[in-house]
């Protein structure tokens, strides 16, 4: 493993280290990642509807981490891959079907199974939440179960589709307000927003297909990074330094794994390794970037450095970088080059809470006078009334005037609720 800051450069010069290093691990049979790697443990949890289904189409092709589908719906939980177990929660309240778009419902679904959800993370290193967003179940759910693996000691990882726009304006806010929540309980966040499915089908493609096509791309992207953790490399990428990529909180992350033609040119591969249309946002700017190349045994040096050192530009200017090189006989004339890039620079992919003006007590404290008491001062907020409102309000204070005095001489029944 090596460790470069302030974008530092691979050069030819690594060449007769990066020998020595394999030769190294060579002798040592991996000894010392194959502890490390085979103890960790992470698992992948969709919930929701949306989640569920993603989980269970990739789960049919990726091996070493586990694959859970929570949900409300018993129903709907029957209908997935035998590969994935399943979880019902909050059967309690839902009897067992689905919440709408009840985002409520879906949270108080959550929380009312913390237990039975805590037992999900037990053992485990990282959890990788998945959900579309928009509905009750996952937009609700989410916040509960990632506040429950943080609290728990786990690296947590979210990544999260959004609603097609033709879907109503309705489902993007409840997706909003999902992210809002969830944001302070992940270490990194990726957003998928569906209606980027057009950049690479045509709009007359089946909603399954195109569906399959999101997951997909998200299978190869995830496989990319479980194999590079899993994996013993020339140089190697182990857990902990997943760990310190992921070292803090709340940050947008951008995942990719590209195969290419080992002929391709440099400009081609590094292009589309950092322009994922899925995305809708770069690497540019990353704080932080994980990566890893693997090929066959005719990988040069050469190339790595060249690879390397054009994802090194996109990256911050003080950016922590780590990465890795592997080889691996079936990728005889490929390469293929994952990314994991955290601390993404783009603006409304994860909405900000903004605070709400309202009337309420100010206490100011004079910086002259610092013996003086604190003052509670009233702030008032002006509300804009049109003509007819105003007029109602004027009559209402003329007819509080006139009974004032002789209010509770009226009968009950007939005075007015002020």
């Amino acid at each position: 493993m090596i460790v470069l800051y302030n974008s530092g450069l691979i050069n030819i010069k690594y060449y007769d280290m990066v020998k020595d290093m394999a030769k190294t691990k060579k002798d040592s049979n991996f000894s010392s990642d194959e502890k490390s790697t085979s103890t960790t443990k992470i698992k992948v949890i969709g919930i929701g509807g949306g989640g569920c289904s993603i989980v269970s189409e990739i789960s049919t092709n990726l091996k070493k981490v586990d694959f859970v589908a929570a949900n409300t719906d018993k129903r709907a939980l029957r209908e997935l891959s035998k590969k994935t177990k399943v979880f019902n929660f909050g059967e309690k309240i839902t009897g067992g079907f689905g919440t709408g778009m009840n985002f409520d419902l879906g949270k108080s679904s959550a929380q009312d199974d913390k237990e039975r959800i805590k037992s999900l993370f037990k053992g485990q290193d990282m959890c990788i939440l998945v959900a579309s967003l928009g509905g009750g179940t996952g937009s609700g759910a989410v916040p509960v179960f990632a506040k429950i693996a943080k609290d728990m000691g786990l690296i947590t990882y979210g990544i999260f589709t959004l609603p097609f726009e033709f879907e109503g304006s309705r489902k993007m806010d409840i997706a909003n307000e999902a992210l809002k929540e969830v944001k302070s309980h992940l270490n990194a966040i990726t957003v998928l927003p569906n209606e980027n499915i057009f950049k690479v089908i045509d709009k007359k493609t089946p909603l399954k297909e195109a569906l399959s096509i999101i997951n997909k791309n998200f299978q190869e992207s995830l496989e990319g990074l479980i194999e590079t953790i899993y994996n013993p490399g020339l140089i190697n990428i182990d857990f902990a330094d997943l760990k310190t990529i992921l070292g803090e909180r709340g940050k947008l992350a951008y995942l990719n794994t590209t195969l290419f033609d080992a002929n391709k040119s440099i400009d081609d591969i590094i292009k589309k390794a950092t322009l994922n249309p899925f995305y809708s946002y770069t690497i540019n700017g990353a704080s932080s970037v994980l990566f890893n190349i693997t090929g066959g045994e005719n990988l040069g040096l050469k190339d790595v450095s060249l690879i390397s050192e054009g994802i090194l530009n996109l990256t911050g200017k003080n950016s922590k970088v780590i990465f890795g090189i592997s080889k691996d006989t079936k990728y005889k004339d490929k390469v293929r080059i994952m990314i994991l890039a955290v601390g993404c620079e783009s603006e409304n992919v994860l909405p900000e809470v903004k605070k709400e003006v309202v009337s309420k007590n100010v206490v100011e404290e004079s910086k002259s006078e610092p013996k003086r008491k604190k003052e509670s001062k009233k702030v008032e907020v002006e509300v804009r009334r049109n003509a007819l409102e105003t007029k109602k309000a004027v009559e209402e204070i003329e007819r509080e005037i006139i009974n004032k005095d002789d209010q509770w001489e009226t009968p009950a029944f007939l005075r007015r609720n002020k």
